[in-house]
């Protein structure tokens, strides 16, 4: 197996070949680093991209591997079976197994159940796993706004999911709602608030008793909902998935 050297540190990676690229790719889990590269790339030139490359891998899997040791406790260490994954409020078991498709299929029955191609890194499970929880989050956010903004004569210019370091949402002075995707970790009920609070926003644009009592209208126990995402703040914005993944 090929290796990098940087400093002290040796870094052994995997060189997998795929006729679907087009361009060299480097993926990166905690125990492994593998360049994918289009059919009939040539090794010097794979060995030659990856040495001009050594310093960032380096770099990241030192990054990867601090982030793993301080939330240990919170995220799974493999995307195997009977990991749990944190879905509305709950710890979901994880099931793993293997099919001769080439791409990842994600479904949910009281637990998540991944069907994954051979010699598939956790990281791209993660990547798959991830899009499926935005399409769902996705999906509550347009049922909790359609049901809202008929009940308060309100429609936003339009709605977007997406990531934030800091925030839960917003709502700009045009009429643009953003919720961060990882409300999906949240109970439904906490989701809810977030979305009638942006909403109560395109009436009152600051936190004035009017706009809580606004709240308090919709949503009579919003204060429990609220203190539920104050207490749990932390530990929704450190990724839930556990694995963490580098690409270039």
């Amino acid at each position: 197996m090929p290796s990098l050297t940087v400093g002290n540190t040796l870094i052994p990676f995997e060189i997998r070949h795929s006729p679907t690229s087009h361009r060299r790719r480097i993926i990166l889990t905690p125990d492994k680093v593998e360049v994918v590269v289009p059919e009939g790339d040539k090794e010097d030139a794979i060995l030659k991209f990856m040495y001009s490359r050594r310093r960032w891998i380096y770099e990241k899997r030192e990054e990867m591997m601090e982030k793993i040791n301080n939330s240990a406790s919170v995220h799974p260490d493999r995307f195997l079976t009977g990991a749990k994954i944190l879905y509305r409020g709950r710890r979901m078991r994880l099931e793993v197994q293997s099919h001769q498709n080439k791409s990842i299929g994600v479904e949910y029955r009281n637990g998540f159940f991944i069907k994954r191609p051979e010699n598939c890194s956790d990281f791209e499970i993660k990547a798959a796993l991830e899009e499926w929880l935005k399409d769902r989050v996705r999906s509550d956010v347009d049922v909790f706004v359609k049901r809202y903004s008929k009940k308060m004569g309100v429609v936003p210019k339009e709605v977007r999911v997406k990531p934030f370091k800091h925030l839960w949402g917003s709502c700009g002075k045009n009429g643009i709602i953003h919720l961060n995707w990882q409300l999906i970790f949240a109970p439904k009920s906490v989701l809810e608030y977030a979305v009638v609070h942006e909403l109560c926003h395109l009436q009152y644009r600051n936190h004035s008793p009017e706009f809580w009592v606004k709240v308090r209208e919709l949503l009579p126990d919003y204060e429990l909902r609220k203190n539920w995402l104050d207490r749990n703040e932390h530990s929704l914005e450190t990724s839930q998935l556990g694995i963490e993944g580098s690409v270039i």
